[in-house]
């Protein structure tokens, strides 16, 4: 059966404004990672947010239109040098706190998907394991940072065509690492992940 999220984290708080964070991005060998950070209106709640990755492409786009306009809404990113540079879970921190730190007014709690806290969130927080599942705020954020990225990779597709992105967002599919081993490594690949090292390596340890 399938969990419906609601507003009850968000009520348990005590605060006016409430803002659900979540991230999309942490497993593709390319692209940046995306977070988004929401304050719902408990009086104008977009009918059927879900968890993102249950719902349809086309039912995340409508709702992504129907959050912007109920909602408040910041989205950020931490790029594949920052991926690169400081790993992956600091780096989709990061954008959490970029998320956060965008929007007009701070929240007076944040919650977070996850179980971890972002160590640079100067703000009361609550850490949520399925955190896009249970709580509305975050099932919105995580719909919004989803609708964002896979736009992002559709647009840096057209620009280094081949790999999938269109499709796979850069997760690691059989064909974009058969396209990684074909094509090469573009400038928007992480380098610090172990398929696109090993092909780095693989090329700089090749003798004549």
């Amino acid at each position: 059966m399938q969990i419906i999220p609601d507003m009850t984290h968000e009520t348990t708080t005590g605060a006016p404004r409430v803002a659900g964070v979540d991230e999309v991005g942490r497993g593709p060998l390319a692209g940046p990672v995306t977070a988004c950070a929401v304050v719902l209106n408990p009086d104008r709640i977009p009918e059927g947010l879900r968890d993102s990755k249950t719902l349809s492409a086309a039912r995340r786009d409508a709702l992504f239109e129907a959050i912007h306009e109920m909602a408040e809404v910041s989205v950020a990113h931490a790029s594949v040098a920052e991926i690169d540079t400081l790993n992956i879970l600091r780096a989709s921190h990061l954008a959490m706190e970029r998320a956060v730190a965008g929007l007009a007014v701070p929240p007076g709690h944040v919650l977070v998907d996850g179980n971890l806290i972002p160590r640079g969130l100067a703000l009361p927080a609550t850490a949520i394991v399925k955190g896009d599942a249970l709580s509305l705020s975050i099932a919105a954020a995580s719909i919004v940072a989803k609708v964002v990225r896979d736009r992002i990779m559709v647009d840096l597709a057209q620009q280094h065509p081949g790999y999938g992105w269109e499709q796979n967002a850069g997760y690691p599919t059989a064909a974009h690492r058969q396209a990684l081993q074909d094509l090469g490594v573009t400038p928007h690949h992480r380098r610090s992940f172990k398929p696109v090292h090993n092909i780095l390596y693989q090329g700089l340890s090749t003798t004549p």
